[in-house]
């Protein structure tokens, strides 16, 4: 049986046992706990290590074995929602922390980021409705993130989505060339705390500009923190612009996030 707190998986000898009994006790045909114990004969004993391996598997960027261990624990019918509070989110936190000190390089987070995506997909796909609120309401924050139109240009974007989520901010990343309006859309449609626009070039700028513009003449400037960052941008344009905060660096953004948030749930 796994750690105290996840649900109960059988091993290949216990349904042995009960298939037996039920064969000499027909009453017990319809018991949900027995016919259950027999339907996972087909699949493996998990046992503690499954579960480290799995946050190994993330943590080294090994997607087919991330894919592969998390298939086998959806089957088993282990807490979903447990694994991935448990080693998934440390997992990638620890990845991220890595990348921060310089002990991975930017592919080395990538890598993890591709693996702990095939993981949480594959756990998440089967969770009941509640399960999913409730790992909703445990983000830190939820951010929607993009490059602002006409820009195609996204590394430093993709950094501080990964950042973002191994520190456990919920992440809407809508990729490049956004257009302004679908930052807004978005961040109703999630329930947005942060709209973070990226911009790499003079010539785009402005179209961070924009979107403020847009949230202000909408009335809706108010329900979320906006934060810009890239190459052209600085302090003093985030001032002007009337965001809420500017980071250099993707670090510092994730630090700026988390501040603000803790500054405007008090």
């Amino acid at each position: 049986m796994v750690s105290s707190g996840f649900r109960p998986v059988f091993t290949e000898t216990s349904a042995l046992d009960v298939e037996a009994e039920l064969g000499s006790s027909p009453q017990l045909i319809n018991n949900d706990r027995f016919a259950l114990i027999i339907s996972q004969r087909r699949f493996m004993m998990l046992r503690e290590d499954v579960f480290e391996q799995l946050r190994d598997a993330v943590i080294r960027g090994d997607e087919q074995t991330a894919k592969k261990l998390s298939e086998d624990i959806v089957r088993a019918g282990a807490d979903a929602l447990q694994v991935i509070e448990r080693y998934l989110s440390p997992a990638i936190k620890l990845v991220g922390q890595k990348f921060e000190t310089g002990q991975y390089f930017l592919t080395d987070l990538m890598y993890s980021a591709e693996a702990l995506k095939s993981a949480t997909g594959i756990l998440t796909a089967g969770m009941r409705t509640e399960e999913r609120e409730r790992l909703r309401e445990e983000k830190v924050g939820v951010v929607v993130l993009g490059t602002v139109a006409g820009d195609v240009h996204d590394i430093g974007k993709n950094i501080l989505g990964l950042l973002l989520e191994a520190n456990g901010f919920g992440l809407h990343d809508l990729g490049r060339d956004v257009q302004s309006i679908k930052f807004i859309e978005k961040g109703g449609e999630v329930n947005a705390d942060i709209i973070a626009l990226s911009a790499l070039m003079t010539t785009t700028r402005p179209a961070q500009k924009e979107v403020i513009d847009f949230l202000k003449g909408m009335g809706l400037k108010e329900n979320y923190i906006v934060m810009v960052g890239g190459a052209p941008t600085s302090k003093d344009w985030a001032d002007e612009i009337g965001a809420d905060g500017w980071a250099e660096t993707a670090e510092e953004g994730v630090r700026l996030a988390q501040k603000i948030l803790k500054e405007t749930s008090r």
